[in-house]
């Protein structure tokens, strides 16, 4: 795993700056302890930090080909290199090292653009045809990977692993997108393509961006999710057994290193079966790692025990405080920008445990997405199933009359708690899924901002973004238009986002082979009747795993990798985030309305509503605030100025 930096101008090839260059490349260190290179061209430079991974001895980057007129600088793994390398062998093509990142410049001789279609990995690469004159940006099909892009007041094209190399750049842009802070507030993370700065993109999941001199950068997509055909013929029997085959097969690929490799083991289905899968194919014990919490309710190591035990791994645990939050301020700097799923705590310490004896481990991301594992999906098609029964302006009209008059009562239980579900089945099928996967109640999407931001928006909404990728679903059934969106959004801007950043902060490779494209394909290509059957997500997932896993690491209740967010609020946090809420920083932007943060504060602590996840993310926003104040040069204008 690495990182990477490039410049690029589009009009005049100027002379790079080596020096900033430098200072670019140098900021992604820790993404890459083991080496670090550059390269130039005129009016091209590229920079590469290495953490050795494959091929020891002669894999350093930028690499090039025989003739030295393909250069690339790669983030990643091409998993089916080797396959790959023999097609390109028989094609005449000589190769110099053993390395992964080789096959990309011989693959594109061979197939141009195509190449990146052929790959099977986790990658972001730039690569530089010095006789086409042509700068080709890739990323992975499900952006397991990051690649942050933008273009400079002097027509240089910037990119990088991280949006901290792009700020090393004196000229790069800095004002504040207002639509990224609504996406911000909304979802606890900025979905792609936005970033919180308008100069700067995200280039999405399977897209690719081919740059001449002369034309504007247009980001391309090469791959769109279609779902494994013949599928829901199968019998139960036959689609558990090809499960199986198509989770070995993609654990397999990734077992390939030339360092110590493990596993996280959090003693949930997913990184359960992983562990399961690499176990059967290790003459050694696995690796496995995983992190103990000092307060049962949030402790699941029991579980993850019984695999352990099961499987004879060499497993190491590790416990954490639950009030563990002093990490704040670093993850303020390793996210860069405005990030406010708090699970990152115990995903920042499980790294750190695992990085103390391997170097690359597996883990069980995606298969809450792919096999509809979250609490939300089933929600969503009773919902459905409502609407289904009356017209949309009727059922409009009706349930939004019920939901506005019906008291809020957030401290009763669970079933008088009706006022949200009823203004969610006054909406559309998206609008009501974007209610299910928002962080801010739905009083506060426009209560929380004040009027001038409110403006400054020109109506736009974060609603629209859900509803974009709902509506755009290859299949019509509810379920996998939810599980779809949130491939699209969730899973790449939050669960990738959190795991790559808290991972390469400790120079850790993780690799995720639920994600395997082709596992993605298969998976939406189950009948959704087989993903969540009688309320039970995963279900053709955990009937597959059965004969490979307890019953009762298969069949418990979800837990999820959370803290006591509403506590630490209420409690030892309570100073910090009214101070913050309060800080000069955040209310010289007048972007939120000063009484209702207020407002927010005192009935959290108060107990009349949870509002902990809106003020855990305003508290993450002020710092991320505070660390670009302190980031040379601080040029963060006033929105609205």
């Amino acid at each position: 795993m690495c990182g990477i930096s490039g410049i690029f101008f589009l009009d005049e090839p100027s002379p790079i700056d080596r020096a900033l260059l430098e200072r670019m490349n140098d900021r992604l260190s820790h993404r890459g302890p083991d080496g670090s290179g550059l390269f130039f061209d005129p009016g091209v430079g590229l920079g590469h930090r290495r953490l050795s991974i494959i091929d020891l001895s002669t894999g350093a980057q930028p690499l090039a080909n025989e003739d030295d007129s393909v250069w690339v600088t790669f983030n990643g793994e091409i998993y089916n290199f080797a396959a790959l390398r023999s097609d390109l062998e028989a094609a005449g093509h000589v190769f110099r090292t053993h390395s992964d990142t080789e096959v990309i410049v011989h693959a594109w001789e061979e197939w141009g653009e195509a190449c990146v279609e052929r790959f099977n990995g986790m990658f972001v690469f730039a690569l530089w045809d010095r006789g086409a004159g042509t700068l080709l940006l890739a990323r992975d099909r499900l952006g397991i990977k990051p690649l942050y892009w933008a273009i400079t007041e002097k027509r240089e094209l910037i990119f990088a692993s991280e949006l901290k190399a792009l700020l090393a750049h004196p000229n790069l842009g800095r004002e504040l997108d207002e639509r990224a802070i609504v996406d911000y507030l909304a979802l606890g993370y900025i979905p792609e393509p936005r970033t919180i700065f308008r100069s700067v993109h995200k280039l999405e999941p399977g897209h690719l961006v081919r740059v001449r001199r002369g034309a504007e950068p247009q980001p391309r997509p090469y791959w769109s999710l279609t779902p494994t055909q013949g599928l829901r013929g199968l019998s139960e029997g036959q689609l558990q057994e090809r499960l199986r085959e198509v989770i070995d097969g993609a654990v397999g690929l990734r077992m390939i290193a030339d360092v110590p490799l493990g596993a996280f083991l959090s003693g949930g289905v997913d990184s359960s079966a992983v562990v399961a899968f690499m176990a059967g194919r290790s003459e050694a014990p696995v690796k496995t790692c995983s992190i103990r919490f000092d307060d049962p309710a949030f402790n699941e190591n029991e579980f993850a025990r019984m695999v352990a035990d099961r499987y004879h791994t060499d497993h190491r645990v590790e416990e954490v405080t639950v009030s563990d939050f002093g990490l704040l301020d670093t993850l303020v700097g390793v996210y860069d920008e405005p990030y406010a799923d708090s699970s990152a705590i115990p995903t920042y310490r499980v790294c750190e445990l695992a990085r103390k004896q391997v170097t690359v481990a597996l883990s069980g991301d995606g298969g809450d997405e792919l096999f509809a594992g979250y609490r939300r999906y089933p929600f969503h098609l009773h919902e459905e199933r409502i609407r289904g029964f009356l017209p949309g302006g009727l059922r409009s009209s009706l349930f939004g009359a019920l939901g506005r008059i019906y008291p809020g009562m957030a401290w009763a239980p669970r079933f008088l708690r009706a006022k949200s579900t009823l203004l969610a089945l006054a909406k559309s099928s998206a609008e009501g899924y974007f209610d299910s996967v928002s962080i801010l109640p739905p009083e506060l999407h426009q209560a929380l901002y004040t009027e001038r931001f409110r403006r400054s928006l020109d109506g736009y909404r974060p609603q629209d973004l859900i509803r974009r990728h709902y509506e755009a679903a290859p299949v019509g059934d509810a379920l996998s238009r939810a599980q779809y969106t949130d491939i699209k959004t969730y899973l790449v801007g939050d669960i990738l986002t959190k795991v790559d950043r808290a991972s390469m902060a400790h120079s850790l490779e993780v690799r995720v082979p639920l994600l395997d494209h082709r596992l993605v394909e298969f998976a939406l290509g189950v009948d959704p009747d087989r993903r969540l059957r009688g309320g039970e997500g995963k279900a053709i997932l955990k009937s597959a795993l059965e004969p490979l896993l307890p019953r009762d690491v298969l069949y418990r209740k979800k837990m999820g990798f959370s803290v006591p967010l509403g506590a630490w609020i209420a409690g030892p946090l309570r100073d910090r985030v009214e101070a913050a809420l309060r800080s000069e920083r955040l209310r010289s932007l007048d972007v939120f309305d000063a009484g209702v943060l207020e407002n927010l504060v005192q009935a959290h602590c108060a107990g009349r509503r949870d509002y902990a996840p809106t003020l855990w993310a305003l508290l993450m926003f002020e710092g991320f605030l505070q660390s670009l104040e302190a980031d040379a040069p601080p040029r963060c204008e006033r929105l609205g100025a």
